[in-house]
């Protein structure tokens, strides 16, 4: 998916042998469709790839969802280690040594379909609940161990789906974190047209953009902060498919092949995935939704203005979950989560990641910092990266002292008499101290 997706353009080029390519491919006349309609829009499952998404259209009119192999569709996608990641004596081709563990919700390379294991749709048609085993796209019929399950409602020109990922992997090593797609969404070469909000004010009908041009070298994708957490694929008329996710600030995709060229089993096609770094424990049970909305620009923005509920300060408390933060250069005790985010000992370099997210410094003057230390020297350095920088400035932290005992630091830092502290955010960076760190709790005070 994401990190395999200049193999869309890459598997053309090596012209893959016909036995990687899907017999049926999803959505074909003879595949096992489950249905939802409510008047307004269709929308398929292919219970022989998985349950994914295959089909998405208005109720009378022609789909938009693009189904050149089982790469594409709408589905549910994850990354992990070990990378490479070889299985039942099997190796990845070259070409996707890169994945490393990355089950997906259709199936694999070889045409393969992941197995359903479960699909219900309600008395009045309106809800559909399926699972399914998800297959490793490297390779061939290796299912992941590991369950997906997705719930589905159609609600006027949208559906609304919740994801779930429930892992028992025997491997219990720990893994870094990756970028996960939130889903992956593909459609057909008439919407090569990419809308979304880049900028700093947020919800208050600023003017969208349009990224067009092709970014330099193979890889055909883009990658940007939407501030708004959606994106859109629209024709030359501005109609299309948009997809919001709410915990989603940091967005990939774009455009391959013939702008407005072919249905939905050529391999032109539009790209959209919200995505979110995340760490993925060999026991984990992962959450998160997102709508898929038909519209023009406007009535997809306007959809999501509707959906977006009040826009509170990032905040994060660490009781049951990493809230999305991630690691560099350390890992935690691993999961579950109990009340803290603990650290044994972090090496020098060592940064703690706050998931990407939007606020402005004028509005979150402060921090609340919870934390524990039991050390020697209690020094950590907190940054925040701006929007627009890829990574954060060294001039943007300040240093926090804390008590070396154990015993709970509770602290308040004032942020806005740093000259650095201006503008549209995105990501605090946090280097634990030279100790035991447990992190309790971060969150922005007005």
């Amino acid at each position: 998916m994401m990190a395999r997706l200049a193999g869309i353009l890459l598997a053309a080029a090596l012209a893959l042998p016909a036995a990687a390519q899907p017999k049926p491919r999803p959505g074909a006349p003879e595949a096992r469709m489950a249905w939802l309609d409510n008047g307004v829009v269709r929308l398929g499952c292919d219970l022989g790839f998985g349950g994914a998404i295959t089909w998405f259209s208005l109720s009378q009119g022609p789909n938009v969802i693009n189904n050149f192999d089982a790469g594409r569709q709408v589905q549910m996608s994850f990354y992990s280690g070990p990378v490479p990641y070889s299985a039942q004596g099997q190796e990845p081709a070259p070409h996707w040594k890169h994945l490393g563990w990355n089950p997906i919700q259709a199936g694999d390379d070889f045409g393969h379909g992941s197995r359903v294991i479960h699909q219900e749709i309600d008395s009045a048609g309106s809800r559909l609940h399926l699972r399914c085993v998800p297959l490793q796209w490297p390779l061939s019929q290796v299912e992941a161990e590991c369950e997906f399950a997705m719930w589905i409602e159609l609600h006027g020109a949208s559906a609304t789906v919740r994801c779930r990922m429930e892992n028992h992997r025997s491997d219990v090593g720990a893994y870094a974190a990756r970028h996960q797609e939130l889903p992956a969404v593909y459609t057909i070469g008439r919407f090569h047209r990419l809308a979304t909000y880049q900028g700093d004010a947020p919800f208050t009908d600023a003017p969208v953009s349009f990224i067009s041009d092709r970014p330099p070298g193979d890889f055909p994708w883009h990658s940007w902060s939407a501030t708004e957490h959606w994106a859109a694929l629209v024709d030359d008329a501005g109609w299309g498919l948009g997809v919001w996710n709410p915990g989603a600030v940091k967005f990939t995709g774009g455009f391959a092949g013939t702008p407005g060229s072919g249905g939905t089993y050529d391999t032109h096609t539009g790209y959209i995935a919200p995505l979110r770094t995340e760490i993925l424990d060999p026991a984990i049970v992962y959450d998160y939704h997102y709508d898929l909305i038909l519209g023009t620009q406007e009535e997809i923005r306007a959809h999501v203005y509707r959906r977006s509920a009040k826009r509170d300060l990032p905040s994060w408390s660490f009781d049951q979950s990493r809230e999305g933060w991630s690691f560099a250069g350390v890992t935690d005790t691993g999961w579950p989560i109990q009340g803290a985010l603990q650290i044994e000992k972090a090496p020098p370099g060592a940064h703690l990641l706050s998931p990407e997210t939007f606020w402005l410094a004028g509005d979150a003057p402060k921090l609340r910092l919870q934390a524990r230390f039991f050390g020697k020297e209690g020094t950590t350095h907190l940054f925040w990266r701006r929007l627009g920088e890829t990574r954060a400035d060294p001039k943007s932290v300040v240093t926090v002292k804390l008590t070396t005992d154990g015993s709970l630091n509770d602290l308040i830092l004032d942020l806005s008499a740093h000259d650095a502290y201006r503008g549209g955010m995105l990501q605090l960076v946090i280097d634990p101290p030279d100790g035991r760190f447990e992190l309790e709790s971060v969150g922005f005070l007005p």
